[in-house]
């Protein structure tokens, strides 16, 4: 990624700026706001390099600001909306083969016995806005999940508290060991 290019063409950028809030002076005056098209460049210029905040270039504005803008978009649902708005872009266009949409499920099994130096540390995991980016862009679905079907059968459910594992006895009141 050479600095000083855009990441965002300037048709890109007419796409996404209408579904932006519109950003509104404060009542008491102050600072004035960072331009929009910039903060989401630094946004994605995080993203796409993986690089810590404070390490953010000076072309852009401050992590701090980019980082704010983010969580606030984030909260206002805004990269939910930019993603189902170009997702649907891209239906109506037929760009789209949905046989191969997929949920993902996978996960990373921990490893018994591991050493010490070779288990992920609290550092190392990533951070809550990693996620949300996550979850707009990789996981969101419109669809909801199939409800479970209803037990026809004529056997009785046993409640939690009363299951024969948790007090020691079966269903008949007999003690477990005879």
């Amino acid at each position: 990624m050479p600095r000083g290019s855009p990441l965002l063409t300037d048709r890109q950028w007419a796409k996404i700026e209408p579904l932006l809030p519109k950003l509104r002076p404060g009542r008491r005056g102050g600072r004035p706001w960072a331009a929009s098209r910039l903060v989401l460049e630094g946004i994605l210029w995080i993203a796409r390099s993986g690089a810590r905040w404070k390490d953010l270039p000076a072309e852009y504005p401050s992590p701090a600001t980019c980082w704010r803008r983010l969580r606030d978009w984030e909260e206002q649902d805004v990269w939910l909306t930019i993603w189902r708005t170009f997702l649907g872009e891209l239906n109506r266009k037929g760009r789209l083969d949905w046989s191969e949409a997929f949920i993902d499920g996978s996960f990373a099994s921990a490893k018994r016995g591991a050493l010490e130096s070779e288990r992920p540390s609290g550092a190392r995991a990533q951070s809550g806005w990693w996620w949300s980016m996550a979850r707009v862009f990789l996981w969101e679905s419109t669809w909801d999940r199939p409800r479970r079907p209803k037990s026809h059968s004529p056997k009785p459910r046993w409640p939690r508290s009363a299951s024969p594992t948790a007090t020691g006895a079966d269903d008949r009141g007999r003690s477990r060991k005879g």
